[in-house]
């Protein structure tokens, strides 16, 4: 992981456009290609970011650019949807790079670790037929919470969370490229489970194709959740 804290000026372009202005910004280039641009503010979220899959590369500043000070250029393009997200830097006030080695993933609390384990035995709720290949299903970055195969075969990765926000669709997407690369898997089609998923995160993982799914924890340990019901 590299970290960068730099005063810069960030342009995304694509299915949006954005703009930040110059100021000083702490910029983390981490080991799966992606870039976060953090303020001194705003809690854990960036201003800005893209994901993986996704490539950095050093551009040489225009004339004008150099003339108003910018020293040098990042271009970070995203590999399937060819947004870019181009930095601008205008001074380096810190330059270092970090092995943090293979992340266990995140320990679940009790409701999170249950409503894992109740979607485990419950796999119909994913998908009408499936079987449960596997949980904490390994990867290269953590485990995915369940591998399962739908009534035809195809492999289905499972993220489970009892709030569903951008962070967990992010992981999933992470969890998707890599188990996309084995040949026994794909095609990996994901689905985002979740007590409550926020609505940003939604329009994110629709965007990605990433199916959603709500999850009555009451209902699914057999007691009336007062939800109504169809059936």
């Amino acid at each position: 992981m590299r970290l960068v804290i730099a005063r810069c000026s960030v342009d995304y372009t694509g299915r949006l456009n954005a703009h930040l202005p110059l100021a000083t910004r702490l910029l983390v280039h981490k080991g799966d290609g992606s870039l976060l641009v953090h303020s001194d503010g705003g809690s854990y979220k960036p201003l800005n970011w893209m994901s993986p899959p996704c490539s950095l590369a050093p551009e040489i500043p225009g004339e004008e650019e150099a003339s108003a000070g910018v020293i040098e250029v990042w271009r970070v393009t995203h590999k399937k949807t060819g947004d870019a997200l181009r930095v601008q830097i205008y001074e380096i006030i810190h330059d270092s790079n970090h092995e943090l080695g293979v992340d266990p993933g995140l320990q679940k609390d009790g409701v999170e670790a249950d409503l894992q384990r109740l979607l485990a035995e419950q796999v119909d709720l994913i998908s009408e037929g499936a079987t449960l290949v596997r949980r904490e299903y390994p990867t290269a970055i953590g485990p995915v919470d369940l591998m399962v195969r739908d009534a035809r075969g195809a492999a289905i990765a499972v993220e489970v969370k009892r709030r569903g926000d951008i962070d967990g669709v992010e992981q999933l997407t992470r969890y998707l490229e890599l188990l996309g690369r084995d040949p026994h898997l794909a095609p990996v089609t994901g689905v985002f489970a979740a007590q409550e998923i926020k609505p940003q995160a939604r329009v994110l993982a629709e965007d990605r194709g990433i199916r959603c799914v709500v999850l009555d924890y009451e209902g699914m340990k057999g007691i009336e959740s007062g939800i109504p019901r169809l059936f």
